[in-house]
This record gives C-alpha cells, structure tokens and sequence, in this order.
C-alpha cells in the first residue's frame, strides 16, 4: 500500500509501485485535470507538485511520492477561490485549446513560488519545457508578469 497527500487529503492505492503518478491520480483518483502529452516527461502536460516543486508526473514512478505531499492543478484552486495564476489566465486569455494549461498552470505557480520576483529570463528558464502546440507562451508570460505585478501567490 501506497500512501501520500494529495490535494491535502491522505490516500492510499495498492497499484503496481512502478505505475506513474499520472495514471494514478486520473484512473484511481478520478482527478482528470492532468493531462498525457509525450509519455517520457518531456512536454509539461502532466505537471504536477511533489512537496512544492513542479514535477513530470508521466514518467515518476507512484512509489516515489510515499509520504509527500502531492498537489494537482484541482488542488491549485478553485472555482470559488481561484488561484492568482489562474485568474490572470483568463484575464490574459491564455487557453485556446487548453490542453497544455494545467502544466502551464503548475509550472508557473511552482515558479513564483520559488521566485516571487521573477525576471522575463527567470521565466523563460522556470516554464522551459512546457508545450504550447497553440503558441500562446507570449500571454503566459503577460500572465505571470501580471500575477507579479499583482502582489504575487502569497
């Protein structure tokens, strides 16, 4: 048995140590909002936080998160109370397909986490690495430089 956070809930799952994250959270937790892109950690689409860092989750094995805390972009926020990032996302209209957003999402707030203050190559280099097939990365950038200008995630 495998037991972690997530979203701020302790859970426990019997499946295959070696099952990604991924697949965890979506099939057993029934949390759809990460997403499959490349399968090999490469695009950004399933990014989720394991104790506060921004991780690929396709390719992280569910026995490494045993006793961490795992957040997903429904643990982010919420419909009531969105994060700061989420509501500059659409205030920026990032989404067009929206496939990518929740590892765009999860990127971005990782960052600011770790850097409040960000300089445009702080977040060249912190979102690097995350697919936009739709090309949005200049409003993704006008939405975190917004959230900073904003007072920031805290």
């Amino acid at each position: 048995m495998i037991t972690f956070s997530l979203n701020g809930l302790t859970v426990q799952t019997d499946v295959p140590s070696d099952t990604p994250l991924l697949w965890v959270v979506r099939d057993v937790f029934k949390l759809k909002g990460s997403k499959f892109g490349c399968g090999a950690g490469l695009c950004g689409a399933c990014t989720m936080h394991v104790d506060g860092a921004a991780v690929r989750t396709c390719i992280l094995p569910v026995a490494d998160v045993a006793g961490h805390d795992v957040t997903t972009i429904e643990g982010l926020g919420s419909k009531d109370d969105p994060h700061p990032l989420q509501r500059a996302w659409v205030d920026h209209s990032v989404p067009q397909c929206g496939y990518c957003q929740s590892g765009q999402l999860m990127s971005a707030a990782a960052l600011l986490e770790k850097n409040p203050l960000p300089s445009d190559a702080d977040i060249a280099d912190g979102m690097r690495g995350n697919i936009c097939r739709c090309g949005t990365y200049g409003r993704i950038r006008q939405a975190i430089r917004s959230t900073v200008e904003n007072g920031g995630v805290k």
